[in-house]
């Protein structure tokens, strides 16, 4: 049983002696009050019969709703306790809060958050009283991470001669990720001190050298921090490098000893590519741009199909959403038209250099930047810019090293 529907249930269970108790308080004033009415009625004949001696008040509401589970609808309010002779009867209880919306899948809407449990009905009025007000309504669950929030609860209905209780809010939608428009500015350091003063809405970085304080420096001046990692390769002077167990560890890449090839097959992989993402949430992360994400196409070690390949990647997709995260799909062009719905920006190394650059049209079709770089000095940009505008690419000129200097397309 879920922790918190486990303490719904135990809070309930320690009222309901209190419960009791209180139903025999107001039987007891309802007597009383009778008593003294019949006396009064025996007097004159044209005179009005006495009032009866007011009794206490009824019961004074039912017991608030519990609160709804993940995308459950939220409990029912109590109803309120009938009014002893010419008291009040009790106002229903409130309904509880509809539970929080799911996230969505890749490339979906999150879920929509739980209805709100509807009011408690009020208690009836005692002779010559005025029933309670029926409950208010719970307020819709929140929706999840892109979703739409709940429905509102109903409002209660009220006693004899008494309004019903109103409806609840709804719930809030979820908030989405950040997903840039074509012709997005963009800095791109994944070496050297950061330069924080670069007009540019998005920053690019490394997610394990990059100081938390760096990343909260940047998100004060108003800039989108995304982390990047790689999510195909191992690299011996990673932190959690000795995480990775042998039997995933590949290939070198591109000959050097220090970065191998993995197996994005292996759980433990995936394990710890969930623990980066979480670190770049925690670092404080708008998002991330996972590299090496086209292994399938290189001699890694390992007979990893581009279906294999397909399904790690989306795989990645959903669990940065699932964190409320930005991904951007780095190269694997071959996977562009069957990504482009997962993911919410592209991120293309030299596609002018292997005239390429038309095979990421359909991020730009979708509204959806491409962010572009080819390596060389400040006299590439002369034959790539005119090239990559119209494309409506966001092109960067960088020295190999990715260090601060920067040359961007107009």
């Amino acid at each position: 049983m879920p922790y918190r529907r486990l303490q719904v249930l135990l809070f309930a269970l320690s009222l309901a002696p209190a419960a009791s108790c209180r139903l025999g308080e107001s039987l007891t004033d309802f007597s009383s009050g009778s008593d003294e009415g019949q006396a009064a009625a025996a007097g004159s004949g044209n005179a009005t019969g006495g009032n009866g001696e007011e009794a206490g008040p009824g019961d004074s509401g039912g017991h608030q709703g519990g609160e709804g589970g993940v995308a459950g609808s939220g409990s029912m309010g109590g109803a309120g306790g009938s009014g002893g002779t010419g008291a009040t009867g009790g106002s229903g209880g409130t309904g509880g809060a509809g539970g929080a919306g799911g996230s969505g899948g890749t490339g979906a809407t999150g879920g929509s958050g739980g209805t709100g449990g509807a009011g408690g009905a009020g208690g009836s009025g005692g002779t010559g009283a005025t029933g309670g007000s029926g409950g208010t309504g719970g307020a819709g669950g929140a929706g999840g991470s892109g979703g739409t929030g709940g429905a509102g609860g109903t409002g209660g209905s009220g006693g004899t001669g008494a309004t019903g209780g109103a409806g609840g809010s709804s719930g809030t939608g979820g908030s989405p990720v950040w997903q840039p428009t074509p012709g997005t500015s963009w800095q791109y350091q994944l070496s050297g001190t950061i330069d924080t003063t670069v007009d540019a809405v998005m920053y690019d970085i490394d997610l394990f050298d990059t100081p938390g304080s760096t990343i909260e420096t940047l998100r004060k001046l108003g800039r989108i921090v995304i982390c990047n990692f790689s999510a195909g390769t191992w690299e011996k002077w990673r932190e959690d490098a000795s995480s990775f167990p042998p039997s995933a560890i590949g290939k070198p890449v591109d000959g050097g000893a220090d970065e191998k090839w993995l197996d994005i097959r292996a759980d433990q992989v995936r394990e710890i590519m969930k623990k980066r993402l979480e670190q770049a949430v925690q670092k404080g992360c708008d998002g991330v741009e996972p590299d090496n994400v086209d292994g399938y196409r290189h001699s890694t070690g390992f007979s990893i199909h581009s279906s294999e390949q397909l399904e790690f990647n989306r795989f990645l997709a959903l669990e940065a959403h699932g964190l409320g995260l930005s991904i951007g799909l780095k190269n694997d062009l071959e996977q562009v038209s069957a990504l482009v719905a997962d993911f919410d920006w592209a991120l293309n190394e030299e596609c002018i250099l292997w005239d390429e650059c038309q095979v990421l049209a359909p991020f730009i079709s979708a509204n959806k930047a491409v962010f572009h770089v080819e390596y060389g000095d400040d006299a590439l940009a002369t034959k790539v810019c005119p090239l990559t505008a119209p494309l409506k690419f966001s092109t960067l000129i960088k020295k190999p090293e990715l260090g601060a200097w920067r040359r961007a397309c107009p």
